[in-house]
């Protein structure tokens, strides 16, 4: 276990370094990547060494195929293997449909679908390696749901998941296991962007079955059940953390 090593990316703040932080505590040496938050990444990455685990911090926009590949080259020159992918970086433009520009969508898509193809891809070739590994991606409600101004998120999410169903199929031979977390509404900094922010955290709060809203510990609590030997058989899946609100009708 001690030698086992993930990558997280977008990992400098919210979901992500949660989820960093998680996995160091089950003893994994992380890969921190971000895109703009340096000064928060190297905070995560001073909590990991204080663990006694190894971090490695890169900078990549992960929708950039080419800076894509020179991060894969870093983890094997640094780590020389990977165990546990979490694809967690995300972005994109919350706006009406009619005021979506060609921008906004190709932004919107490269990061968060087109860059768990091509990270999956050069992932499989480390983990292949050792045997195998497992690779979780997040989405979100908005994959399946209408959700106000989420128009390009939305089917970005829903393209991720569809991508996670191919991956599960075509990785299963190198013993590789993928699936999905999809959260309900999360109060974290990605959620300050929405313009109906308060509304949503709201109609979560009132009206979500379980009694209260998703917290990010929910979350990382699903990732880790998915990376673990007890979830060996589920592939492909798209679990969803919502405590019950998308049952709603």
């Amino acid at each position: 276990m001690t030698q086992k090593v993930a990558l997280v990316t977008g990992s400098s703040k919210g979901l992500g370094r949660s989820t960093a932080l998680k996995l160091a505590e089950a003893g994994y040496d992380l890969v921190i990547n971000y895109a703009r938050s340096k000064t928060k990444a190297m905070e995560v990455a001073a909590e990991i060494e204080a663990m006694g685990r190894r971090a490695l911090v890169i900078k990549a926009n992960v929708g950039d195929i080419e800076k894509v590949k020179k991060m894969f080259a870093e983890i094997e020159e640094y780590y020389g293997r990977l165990d546990v992918f979490v694809s967690n970086a995300a972005s994109g433009v919350q706006r009406p449909l009619m005021e979506l520009e060609e921008s906004h969508w190709n932004w919107t898509m490269d990061i968060n679908s087109k860059a768990l193809l091509f990270c999956a891809q050069e992932a499989a070739k480390l983990m292949e390696r050792n045997g195998g590994g497992k690779i979780v991606s997040i989405s979100s409600l908005g994959s399946i749901r209408y959700l106000e101004n989420y128009t390009v998120v939305g089917v970005s999410k829903a393209a991720l998941e569809a991508l996670t169903r191919y991956l599960a199929v075509e990785l299963a031979p190198k013993n590789i296991c993928v699936n999905a977390v999809s959260g309900g509404a999360i109060d974290t900094d990605a959620l300050k962007h929405f313009p109906n922010r308060e509304q949503l955290l709201k109609e979560a709060a009132e009206e979500t079955p379980a009694g209260r809203m998703v917290e990010v510990d929910d979350m990382v609590n699903a990732i880790m059940f998915l990376i673990s030997d007890g979830a060996s058989m589920i592939r492909g899946q798209t679990i969803i953390v919502d405590g019950g609100i998308s049952l709603l009708v």
